[in-house]
């Protein structure tokens, strides 16, 4: 009984996997505004009615992936060793998700470009990004020792995290950096870890 379940989990994973990315695809393909539930269905070999088993838009299932992300994001968090430092496992397991390569950088820019050009899809892009803000922190709370219905350190550490990757994530689809994505969120860290300090002025010396 217990393998059936397991299958039967693995092939709904898979199945909203594939709405996801079909929705994904057709939106940057189409624009958000000519892509149809139907055409989403059908793209990904289902009915328009097992779709809406899953989704309850085009646009909650084009920021699928993102809820997905976190879920895995979340789940590599909770295997850490419970005694290594929560920086060291929040940067460990984000950077071990990410790509460098020009591909991924050329499919992150026309991810971005779509969003952008909806503010459905931007809506639906916050509450994901806010969702997975919510399970790191529980996750973090964990951890620590706290409490994240009512202490700041889960949440503030959990969002330092997202907000060092998704700004390492901007600058460099945007081209504004020829240095690595991995390098980028690994330096992203460690100013973080060091308290944020002014650049310039580690040493008592004023900026140049």
């Amino acid at each position: 009984m217990t393998g059936e379940v397991g299958l039967r989990e693995r092939k709904k994973a898979a199945t909203r996997a594939a709405l996801s990315a079909a929705a994904n695809r057709l939106a940057v393909e189409l624009g958000v505004e000519h892509v149809t539930v139907e055409a989403i269905a059908a793209a990904a070999d289902v009915s328009p009615r097992t779709f809406h088993n899953y989704f309850s838009s085009r646009e909650e299932a084009i920021v699928a992936s993102i809820i997905d992300w976190a879920d895995r994001l979340t789940d590599e968090l909770e295997r850490r060793p419970a005694d290594e430092p929560i920086w060291d496992s929040l940067q460990d397991v984000y950077l071990a998700t990410l790509d460098d390569s020009a591909d991924a950088r050329a499919r992150m820019v026309a991810q971005i470009q779509m969003v952008m050009a909806n503010p459905t899809v931007i809506a639906n892009q916050l509450a994901a990004f806010d969702a997975m803000r919510r399970r790191f922190a529980a996750a973090i709370a964990a951890r620590t020792g706290t409490d994240a219905s009512r202490d700041l350190y889960p949440h503030l550490i959990a969002g330092a995290a997202a907000q060092a990757v998704k700004t390492s994530m901007d600058l460099w689809a945007a081209g504004q950096t020829d240095r690595p994505l991995r390098e980028l969120v690994a330096d992203g860290f460690a100013q973080l870890r060091a308290g944020l300090p002014q650049p310039g002025r580690q040493t008592g010396r004023p900026a140049s």
